[in-house]
C-alpha cells in the first residue's frame, strides 16, 4: 500500500490552521495541535445541518445517489433468484422430478445448488476485487464487475438446462459480490460527512427497489403469461446499460488517490465532485484527507501492521467484526427464509398468492428504507440497527408460535402481519448494515475490510441456502412456519451482540472514527464522546462569538 508523501508544492501545511488563531488564543491553538496530531482538521462544514449539506454539495450528493443505483441490479438479481423458482414456466423448463401432486418440481438439491453457488460467487468477488480496487482504483473495479454482470445476464438469457442456470448464478454471485464490496466503499469515501449515513443507506433503498421490481415483474408474469419466464430476465439489460453510463461519468475516489500518493489527481477529483460549492477551498479539503491518511499510516507503521491481513488483528480486527456484525446477523434472523426463498416459503406454507404477499412485504421494505434514509443522520445508525434487528428476531418467535398452534384463517393473517414486521426490522438492519460495512474500517484497509465483512455474510448464506430448501419443502423436512423457531434460536445471540458491538457513527469523519477506536471507547459510548474535531470546532465557534 502506497504511503502519502507530502511536499509544500502539493498542498498547504498543517500549521496553517494553527497560525490562523489570534495571538494569545492558547485554547484554539492547543485544540488545533491536538486535532492535527490525531489526523484531524476543521473543514468548515462541521456545523451544517443535513439539508444545508445537501444544498451545499448538490453534485456530490447526486453522484453518491447515482452510484447507489447499482444496488438495484443486486436486489433484482436476488429477487429473481428468490421468486422465479416458483414460476410455472421456469419450473417446467428446469424441473428434474415429479412432485407429490404429479406436477413437475424442482429438486431440493438443485434449488440449494443454485442458491449456494450464488453465495459462493459473492464470496469470490468480495475477497478478490479489493486487491484490484486498492491497486488500480474504484473505477477500474466498477468496470470489472460490470463486465462480469453482463456475462451473468447473457448466460441467464441463453440457459435452457439447470446446469447452465448454475453457471449464470455463479457469475451473478461474483458480480454482485464485487458490487457489494465496492459501492459502499466508494460512497463512504466520497459522501459529505454530515449526510454520509443517508447516502450509504440509499444502497439499501435501491436494493429493495430492485427486489420489489423483481416481484412485480414475476407477479405480472404469473398472472398474464406464466410460461414466459424469460421476460423479467431480459429487463435486466436496461439496468446494465444505466450502470455503465453512471460508471463512466462518476469521478474517482479522492481518498483512494491520496492513499495511492496521487495528490494532483485527488485535487482534480475533489474539484469535479464539488463543482458549484460556494467558497469551496480545495486545499483545505485536500489537507483533511491527507492528514487522516498520514495519521493512519503512521499508526500502522508504529504497530507494524501495514499489510492488508491486519484487518484480523488488534483494533482493526475489532473494526472488521463490527463492520460485518449487522449484515451477518441478517443471516441468523431469517434473511434466506424470507428473502432468498420468500415467495417459495409462502407458497410451501400454503398461501394462495405467494407472489402478492412478497410484493406486499417488499413494499413495506421500501417504505421502511425511505424512513431510515431520512433518519440516519438525524437519530443515528445504532438505534435503527439494534431496534430493527430485535424486531425481526421477535417476529421469528411469533411465526414459530403460529406454526405450532391449531391452524385457521386467522393464522394466515397473523403470519402475514409478522412477516411484514420482520421485513420492517430487516430493512432497518440491512440499510444500516451496508452503511457500517462502508464506514467503520480505516481508510487504508477499507476495501479489504468491506470485502471480508460482506463475504462473511455470504459464508453463512451458503449454509442457510442449503438448509432452507429442506426446511420449507413439503417433499423434504416440511417444517413450514416452525422454521421460525430455528431462526429465533440462532438469531438471539447475534441480536444481543448488536447492542454490545454496534457504535454510533453519525456525523463522524473517518479521522474521528480512527480516534474513537484508538482510544478504545466502548461502542455504546461513541455518541457521547467528544473528538478532537469537535473540541476544535467548539473552541472556534466560541472565538467567533
Amino acid at each position: 500500500m502506497a504511503s502519502t508523501n507530502l511536499t509544500s508544492e502539493k498542498l498547504p501545511q498543517p500549521t496553517e490552521h494553527i497560525e490562523a488563531a489570534e495571538d494569545g488564543d492558547f485554547k484554539h491553538s492547543d485544540a488545533a495541535v491536538d486535532a492535527a496530531t490525531r489526523g484531524q482538521v476543521v473543514t468548515g462544514y462541521e456545523t451544517l445541518g443535513v439539508w444545508e449539506t445537501i444544498n451545499a454539495f448538490k453534485l456530490c450528493t447526486f453522484v453518491c445517489f447515482a452510484m447507489a443505483f447499482s444496488a438495484a441490479t443486486d436486489g433484482y438479481q436476488i429477487g429473481i433468484n428468490a421468486s422465479i423458482i416458483a414460476n410455472k414456466g421456469f419450473v417446467a423448463r428446469f424441473a428434474t422430478q415429479i412432485g407429490k401432486n404429479g406436477a413437475p418440481a424442482l429438486a431440493s438439491p438443485i434449488l440449494a445448488g443454485w442458491s449456494s453457488i450464488m453465495s459462493c460467487g459473492q464470496i469470490v468477488g468480495m475477497v478478490s476485487l479489493p486487491f484490484l480496487s486498492s491497486r488500480y482504483g474504484r473505477k477500474v473495479a466498477m468496470y470489472t464487475y460490470w463486465v462480469i454482470l453482463v456475462g451473468s445476464v447473457l448466460t441467464e438469457s441463453l440457459a435452457r438446462k439447470w446446469q447452465a442456470w448454475l453457471v449464470a448464478k455463479l457469475l451473478a454471485g461474483i458480480g454482485v459480490g464485487c458490487l457489494q464490496s465496492t459501492v459502499p466503499t466508494y460512497i463512504s469515501e466520497v459522501a459529505p460527512v454530515r449526510i454520509r449515513g443517508g447516502l450509504l443507506m440509499c444502497y439499501s433503498f435501491w436494493w429493495t427497489l430492485g427486489s420489489f421490481f423483481a416481484q412485480i415483474a414475476l407477479q405480472h408474469l404469473n398472472k398474464e403469461s406464466p410460461m414466459k419466464y424469460l421476460t423479467p430476465i431480459y429487463t435486466q439489460w436496461a439496468q446494465i446499460g444505466i450502470m455503465i453510463l453512471i460508471y463512466v461519468f462518476v469521478p474517482e475516489s479522492p481518498a483512494w488517490c491520496v492513499n495511492s500518493d496521487n495528490i494532483d489527481r485527488a485535487r482534480r477529483e475533489l474539484l469535479k465532485l464539488n463543482r458549484g460549492v460556494k467558497d469551496y477551498n480545495v486545499d483545505q479539503q485536500l489537507q483533511a484527507l491527507i492528514l487522516a491518511v498520514e495519521h493512519e499510516n503512521l499508526i500502522a507503521t508504529e504497530r507494524k501492521r501495514e499489510k492488508w491481513y491486519n484487518i484480523f488483528r488488534g483494533t482493526d480486527g475489532l473494526r472488521t467484526v463490527i463492520s460485518s456484525w449487522t449484515n451477518l446477523t441478517q443471516q441468523f434472523i431469517g434473511l434466506t427464509l424470507f428473502g432468498t426463498f420468500g415467495t417459495y416459503f409462502f407458497q410451501q406454507a400454503g398461501l394462495k398468492d405467494p407472489f402478492k404477499i412478497k410484493v406486499i412485504t417488499s413494499s413495506i421494505q421500501i417504505a421502511t428504507v425511505i424512513v431510515v434514509v431520512l433518519l440516519a443522520d438525524r437519530v443515528g445508525r445504532r438505534w435503527i440497527a439494534c431496534y430493527g434487528t430485535s424486531l425481526s428476531c421477535l417476529s421469528c418467535v411469533a411465526i414459530g408460535i403460529i406454526g405450532v398452534v391449531p391452524q385457521g384463517k386467522a393464522s394466515t393473517y397473523i403470519f402475514v402481519l409478522f412477516a411484514c414486521l420482520w421485513n420492517v426490522g430487516l430493512a432497518a438492519n440491512g440499510a444500516t448494515g451496508w452503511g457500517y460495512i462502508g464506514e467503520i474500517s480505516s481508510q487504508r484497509l477499507r476495501p479489504y475490510t468491506a470485502g471480508f465483512a460482506a463475504a462473511s455474510t455470504c459464508v453463512i448464506g451458503v449454509v442457510m441456502n442449503n438448509l432452507v430448501p429442506y426446511m420449507t419443502n413439503t417433499n423434504s423436512w416440511n417444517w413450514g412456519l416452525k422454521t421460525g423457531w430455528f431462526y429465533a434460536g440462532v438469531g438471539l445471540p447475534f441480536t444481543l451482540g448488536m447492542w454490545l458491538l454496534i457504535p454510533e457513527t453519525a456525523g463522524r469523519s473517518a479521522a474521528e472514527l480512527d480516534e474513537l477506536f484508538e482510544r478504545k471507547i466502548r461502542p455504546w459510548r461513541f455518541h457521547k464522546t467528544k473528538t478532537a474535531t469537535q473540541r476544535l470546532t467548539n473552541v472556534s465557534n466560541i472565538g467567533v462569538q
